[in-house]
């Protein structure tokens, strides 16, 4: 009996070690998911975050966006007034006839654009480029002379302010246009990257997942095994009890041994019995 004691002793050593090392195990696993969840955390209200400032951006965007159209309607509409309006204006100027003897406007502005381009293109002399420029500089005092004459005309005055006005109005909203888009562009890049920054957490948070549930998994099974590994102590508690006696050992001192009643009772039943039970029973003969 000496001899299988010892062997349960041993048995129990090595039970209790394989306990402590599921346990180790399983508190370390357990330590690790709680890292790793709080970590998950982390990365998912960052990715929250950074999820609603790409939603403002893409929101800014679109409000951008309709401005841009807005302004090219609005350009539209005055691009058409403005060639109405100069239409208009220079019906009326063809109208007016010069005075007598004067060159018509027209021809004016003609000339003085064919000055400009051979001032820009054709290589002068000194004296040469001082006449070219005196004679441009005469046919812009005759074409603002014409236009003074012209403005004297109530209906001509009213319409050359009604396109200016025109202008001014469509290059207002061509320079909107450029703006609002400028700014759009910029929303939506910023925007872009951000959706990038949320793909890239939205990564790190589905393999902060998958590692968790891993983990997990790995800390339940050192639990049952621990547990395992301490019913497995218990029985071999229960059977060096019954091996030395009836001398419970220290951690198994409340323990009461078999019953012969309940032994059979439960032989009878068709139920499983325990090695401890066998042991009591043949140690006090019944068996």
């Amino acid at each position: 009996m000496t001899d299988a004691s010892e062997e349960l002793e041993q048995k129990r050593a090595e039970s209790n070690a394989r306990a402590d090392e599921h346990r180790a195990r399983r508190d370390r696993l357990n330590a690790e998911s709680r890292a790793t969840a709080d970590d998950r955390a982390r990365i998912v209200d960052e990715l929250r975050d950074r999820s609603a400032e790409a939603q403002e951006h893409r929101r800014h965007r679109d409000q951008l966006n309709d401005q841009v159209r807005e302004e090219k309607r609005l350009r539209e509409e005055w691009n058409r007034k403005l060639q109405e309006l100069g239409d208009k204006l220079q019906e009326l100027k063809r109208a007016r006839a010069p005075r007598p003897g004067a060159v018509p406007v027209w021809r004016l502005r003609k000339e003085l654009k064919e000055l400009e381009f051979r001032h820009m293109t054709t290589a002068l002399t000194g004296d040469q480029e001082k006449r070219l420029i005196e004679e441009m500089k005469r046919l812009e005092a005759a074409i603002r002379d014409q236009d003074a004459e012209l403005r004297q005309d109530p209906l001509v005055e009213e319409t050359m302010k009604a396109f200016a006005e025109a202008r001014d109005e469509a290059e207002k909203h061509h320079a909107a246009v450029g703006q609002f888009a400028v700014e759009a562009q910029a929303e939506h890049e910023a925007m872009v990257r951000l959706y990038e920054v949320v793909d890239e957490l939205r990564r790190r948070a589905d393999e902060a997942q998958a590692h968790l549930i891993e983990v997990k998994t790995s800390a339940d099974e050192a639990h049952h095994a621990h547990i395992a590994a301490i019913e497995e102590v218990r029985d071999i508690e229960k059977m060096l009890y019954a091996a030395r006696g009836g001398r419970a050992p220290p951690s198994w001192a409340d323990a009461q041994p078999p019953k012969e009643e309940d032994f059979l009772a439960r032989l009878k039943k068709g139920e499983k019995v325990s090695t401890e039970d066998l042991l009591e029973l043949q140690k006090s003969g019944r068996a």
